[in-house]
């Protein structure tokens, strides 16, 4: 499969991400002692992507952490928006940080960066280009970003993550920076640590594509009678999967999901082995 470049998709809103702003003479130490990003290093103007995870090290939240002038701005989803705002204020304690729900802005995404905008470039990888946040209303619509982020194998929050479902490593946040494995401690650093040194994520999201459309998010991908893995979201013939790569290597059968024939594919940003056959 021949990746989307980003010019595959036009500058749109998206309705599904919010913004929360974060400042105070203690913000930066804050965040960066409770999410999985380092932080600190921002410049102005720069991002990381990074999660608050569970005290057992699965993803919480996801989101993006932007450097402002003023301090912070954290790209979530919107769905999380409340959940994200109370998790921080519990976490919060006496420290001198001011959390703000900025629904006054909203979060856009562009191939190119924007002149006149607040813009910063995905840190995730370049290929899908940059992120926006601008006043509530100024954004155009569209929907052909889906398409793009999947056939880079980008997860979503919503549709591919979730919450408390998902180790970091099996949303290929090692592969992404939006893990550290050198800052201090973080919540669940101890499972996220272990997990990366051992080499034990077996199961990982990777973009998969269909002969014909995709099915239901939830459909499992099979080999034999063997359970590989199952569908996320999907734009078209092209899904991401979560998959067991263990499984994929032993498998001497073609993937199938409801006897529709099932392609892996790996991203040019994953560092790590995908199983290949000549079915695959």
């Amino acid at each position: 499969m021949v990746l989307m470049a980003n010019s595959s998709f036009f500058m749109q809103v998206r309705r599904d991400r919010a913004v929360l702003g974060l400042e105070g003479a203690e913000t930066g130490n804050f965040l960066h002692n409770l999410v999985t990003a380092d932080v600190l290093g921002l410049a102005q103007g720069e991002a990381r992507y990074g999660a608050l995870l569970t005290p057992q090290g699965k993803i919480l939240f996801d989101f993006f952490v932007v450097k402002t002038a003023g301090g912070y701005l954290l790209d979530c989803a919107a769905s999380q928006l409340e959940e994200v705002t109370k998790r921080l204020m519990f976490y919060r304690l006496r420290a001198k940080v001011v959390i703000t729900e900025r629904k006054d802005l909203e979060v856009g995404v562009s191939p190119e960066r924007p002149a006149g905008m607040m813009a910063y470039a995905d840190p995730r990888t370049a290929l899908i280009g940059w992120r926006v946040i601008a006043e509530k209303g100024t954004l155009p619509t569209g929907t052909s970003y889906d398409g793009a982020r999947i056939a880079l194998g980008l997860a979503d929050s919503d549709g591919d993550i979730g919450s408390g479902e998902l180790f970091p490593h099996e949303a290929n946040f090692d592969q992404l920076g939006a893990v550290s494995f050198t800052k201090g401690c973080y919540i669940g650093q101890e499972v996220v640590s272990r997990m990366e040194h051992r080499a034990t994520a077996r199961s990982r999201i990777l973009p998969v594509t269909f002969e014909g459309a995709a099915p239901p998010r939830g459909s499992v991908i099979k080999s034999s009678d063997k359970v590989i893995g199952s569908v996320l979201s999907s734009a078209g013939n092209a899904a991401l999967a979560l998959l067991r790569l263990d499984r994929m290597a032993e498998a001497t059968q073609p993937l199938l999901t409801d006897a529709v024939r099932v392609l892996v594919h790996k991203p040019a940003w994953i560092k790590y082995d995908v199983p290949s056959k000549d079915y695959a």
